[in-house]
């Protein structure tokens, strides 16, 4: 983006819309900056709304970060997903993702013991438990630290979410892994057997090592060294699996 006519649509498509409190386009970087309690994949849409395409690089907060991580989600099928954590304060943690290739509804979310992909989901231990507390919801006082609920798949099989925990700390789950389920997580209500262990939420569906990530105007990347793609060009392919590398298209799912 490099002509005043073109940052003004962006400008346009972004102000006055609800959760989005203000935007700053720097025309001499292509950089646009939003500030918006929306999720990235909502900014992303309504930047690409007018005709303009768009890459992340980074998500923050107003005042200095204390540290940030991404899981990269792959599993059977099309199941695909990119998850960002980012330590807004020591209490409170941001959790902003986009999973496809769900089926419609709630799924169960939680960060998994370890970071061990070795037998795919099922070897990335119990949910991520240091206190020995029962199984639970995001909001309650008895719960693994790894309970993040559920995420939501629309019709189109997409999950989109953007929520704040004040239990997970991203230095503490770094190396670990973050593990999507195949049905609805009961937040230890349900009464099934599983109930205070799991959710009772099912296989394990898709799931990614979660690791360290740049913070915000901290990724200077243009390629990624992994398997030569571009940044643009990365918009084009899917985030991990058959047909992500440019240099060999059969490289297995890529998990970070």
């Amino acid at each position: 983006m490099t002509c005043e006519s073109c940052a003004e649509k962006v400008r346009a498509a972004l102000e006055g819309k609800p959760g989005v409190k203000s935007v700053s386009i720097d025309l001499s970087k292509e950089l646009v900056l939003v500030e918006a309690a929306l999720t990235s994949t909502e900014v992303q849409s309504l930047i690409e709304s007018t005709g303009r395409r768009a890459v992340l690089k980074g998500i923050g907060g107003s005042e200095q970060d204390l540290g940030a991580a991404v899981a990269m989600l792959s599993g059977a099928g099309s199941i695909q997903g990119v998850v960002r954590f980012l330590q807004l304060s020591e209490e409170d943690c941001l959790i902003d993702g986009t999973i496809d290739g769900l089926e419609p509804g709630p799924h169960g979310l939680h960060v998994h013991t370890l970071g061990d992909l070795t037998q795919d989901c099922l070897s990335c231990g119990e949910h991520f438990n240091p206190f020995g507390k029962q199984h639970g919801g995001p909001g309650d006082s008895e719960r693994h630290v790894g309970d993040l609920g559920n995420v939501v798949a629309g019709p189109d099989g997409r999950a989109s979410f953007r929520f704040e925990d004040r239990q997970l700390k991203v230095w503490d789950v770094i190396g670990r892994s973050l593990v999507v389920d195949s049905g609805e997580d009961d937040l230890g209500r349900g009464g099934h057997s599983l109930s205070k262990l799991t959710g009772n939420s099912g296989d394990r569906l898709a799931c990614g090592i979660i690791a360290r990530s740049a913070g915000l105007f901290q990724n200077p990347k243009k390629i990624c060294a992994c398997d030569g793609v571009t940044l643009w060009e990365e918009r084009d392919r899917p985030v991990a699996g058959k047909g992500r590398s440019k240099i060999n298209p059969e490289t297995p799912p890529a998990h970070l």
